[in-house]
């Protein structure tokens, strides 16, 4: 085929969009399905265009090569007019309707004729329609609240789901051996970044430990430290505030400033009030749950959903 047959834009000199649609349908006459991507190329090829016409790109987009964006618009409203469908996604072949068109001469293959096709009336009016909707705002409305609907939905999906998960986690922790236990909470505030990049962490041994099961040095001069209690505990045993007493004692014995109460299960309003007035950041069971899904230790993620919304600013010249 010879491209000088077809009809040429005068600015680009390449066929025009509307000129190309009878070369789509005689290109997919004799096949089954074909990907979009593939008849663009395929027919631009056809053209036998010159090489700088067959590679000439879009100025604004330089990926874009213009004469297979053409032929795209030529399957585009081929499709909308029925003369081809689309069994899957960026997948065409030609339809019942597009063999008939190929009994007409070429010439007779134009805009008006595809516009002028049922289907093709159909599509302008539903557009139209629908302009008229978008006008009213009823379009975005119905369509941000569905969407809106959809969000909402897996967001509390998610959580139900996670909670089951973090409370499953809770009980494995809570029938832990103590040893064990105390590794994961140290390994749970080195993953959180109190160990720094060039730190240290130990767990204390447990027949003479003081009081203080783990230590986390930030600095390799140890001068920013970091001390651990970590108590395994059902959930119906409630950490009083004696416990409190007894850290800070331990605390005070080695002249720390901070420290870490970690517990399975909860504590009282005494000891909680008590540990404000040591400074001592008390994690319950709840927290350090929510904190091992946060930094995922202990757990991996199952699946991730990605959900997109267009971005406005991708469209503005």
């Amino acid at each position: 085929m010879d491209y000088r047959d077809l009809k040429l834009s005068e600015k680009s000199g390449l066929p025009t969009w509307d000129s190309l649609m009878p070369v789509v349908l005689e290109y997919l006459s004799d096949k089954d399905e074909v990907l979009k991507k593939k008849i663009d190329f395929d027919v631009a090829n056809l053209l036998n265009l010159p090489d700088k016409l067959r590679s000439k790109a879009s100025d604004k987009y330089p990926d874009d090569i213009l004469i297979e964006g053409r032929v795209g618009w030529a399957v585009s409203d081929l499709f909308i007019g029925g003369a081809l469908e689309r069994p899957a996604r960026g997948v065409y072949r030609i339809a019942d309707l597009g063999k008939r068109l190929l009994d007409l001469d070429a010439s007779e293959i134009t805009v008006e004729k595809v516009h002028s096709l049922p289907a093709y009336k159909a599509h302008k009016k539903e557009l139209a329609e629908r302009e008229k909707r978008a006008a009213n705002g009823e379009i975005e409305k119905n369509y941000s609240k569905e969407r809106n609907s959809i969000i909402d939905e897996l967001s509390e999906k998610t959580t139900s789901y996670n909670n089951e998960i973090a409370t499953n986690l809770l009980r494995i922790l809570q029938e832990s051996n103590p040893g064990f236990f105390e590794h994961l909470v140290v390994r749970l505030l080195i993953k959180m970044g109190y160990k720094g990049p060039n730190g240290s962490s130990q767990i204390t041994q447990r027949t003479n430990d003081g009081g203080i099961d783990g230590i986390i040095n930030q600095d390799p001069l140890g001068t920013s430290t970091v001390y651990i209690q970590a108590k395994r505990y059902k959930d119906d045993n409630v950490v009083q505030r004696p416990a409190i007493d007894g850290f800070f004692g331990a605390l005070s014995r080695v002249h720390a400033d901070r420290g870490v109460f970690i517990t399975t299960s909860h504590f009282s309003s005494s000891a909680i009030s008590t540990a404000k007035n040591f400074s001592i950041v008390l994690i319950d069971g709840i927290q350090l749950t929510n904190l091992m899904l946060q930094y995922q230790v202990g757990v991996q993620v199952k699946k991730h959903l990605d959900l997109f919304e267009i971005d406005e600013d991708f469209f503005e010249d």
